[in-house]
């Protein structure tokens, strides 16, 4: 008999784990996905991700305003799953939805639990300059991302990568272990560990996590950039407008009188910047109301003299 499974899940990072439950051996019979919202420069209404998933894959699509509605609540009851999986649904389950599914409400958690709860573990393990991050699946209760682990497995963070490619990745084991998880609570040999060592909170991003100090040492100017790419990217400032850091790596320190921000040369290579630490030398970036471009190719339109700075105020 198939298992009975409502999955809920939001954006692009929960499609592989739907895609592999609706190819595998499991009744996929509701998705649970958060309201359409604005997006884009003219505001219209979007899908998320998993709901144009679910719609190709011909799977009923749910999307409540309120997660504790007692009608939502109600008709959840009445699918009658055997598991709630959730996967960066982005909302927290209150217990009258934990307590529906004979075999309880499993997760995939983009950090090796218990470091990196909450929402943007994936931003905060790369923009820290973490060599190791990993998937964790694990059983739902009412706290954040507190629940007994069942299986996890590490992935290296390279260092040129940003946290576009670690998500990427992420994303494809989270799908795998979570049907290596759901067979073994099918078969009853599933494990239950509580979480143990230091736990760490990564909380969603605010603006104040984009913009570059840049009396920072460079190496954590360099994580921070590849953090924030390629969303929502590390800004700083260029003749009164918002200049987006996407690219860069770090530059021998050569010495010399500079002061933080300073550009010290600029040309095709990249655009060498002074940090409190250290120097960096910028690879891609892209001026507020024009294109992503390379160094080489932001520097035909907009010339950066030796000495000047980055990172003015508005």
């Amino acid at each position: 008999m198939q298992m009975r499974v409502v999955f809920m899940g939001t954006p692009d990072f929960a499609v592989p784990a739907l895609r592999a439950l609706a190819e595998a051996d499991y009744d996929v019979v509701a998705v649970v996905t958060q309201p359409d919202r604005p997006k884009g420069r003219g505001k219209k209404n979007t899908p998320p991700p998993v709901k144009e998933t679910a719609g190709a894959l011909n799977i009923p699509v749910f999307q409540p305003i309120k997660i504790n509605d007692p009608d939502f609540i109600i008709l959840l009851q009445g699918l009658h799953p055997d598991v709630i999986v959730v996967v960066a649904f982005g909302r927290i389950l209150p217990k009258d939805i934990l307590t529906i599914p004979g075999y309880g409400c499993i997760n995939i958690h983009a950090s090796l639990l218990p470091k990196y709860r909450g929402a943007a573990p994936i931003h905060r393990a790369v923009t820290n300059g973490e060599k190791v991050t990993g998937v964790t699946t694990m059983y739902m209760d009412e706290g954040l991302d507190t629940g007994d682990t069942i299986l996890c497995e590490t992935v290296p963070i390279h260092d040129d990568d940003n946290v576009g490619a670690v998500h990427d990745r992420l994303a494809v084991l989270g799908a795998k272990l979570l049907i290596k998880t759901l067979g073994l609570i099918r078969c009853g040999r599933a494990p239950r560990l509580p979480q143990s060592g230091e736990s760490s909170y990564a909380p969603m991003l605010k603006a104040e996590d984009e913009l570059i100090i840049w009396d920072r040492p460079a190496a954590d100017i360099n994580n921070q950039i590849r953090g924030m790419s390629p969303w929502p990217g590390a800004r700083t400032t260029l003749h009164g407008k918002v200049l987006k850091i996407w690219r860069a790596e770090l530059f021998e320190d050569g010495g010399g009188a500079v002061l933080p921000g300073q550009v010290i040369s600029a040309g095709s290579e990249g655009i060498i910047v002074q940090a409190g630490k250290g120097r960096l030398r910028i690879k891609e970036l892209q001026l507020q109301g024009a294109k992503r471009l390379s160094c080489a190719d932001f520097l035909r339109g907009t010339p950066l003299p030796a000495g000047m700075f980055l990172g003015a105020s508005l």
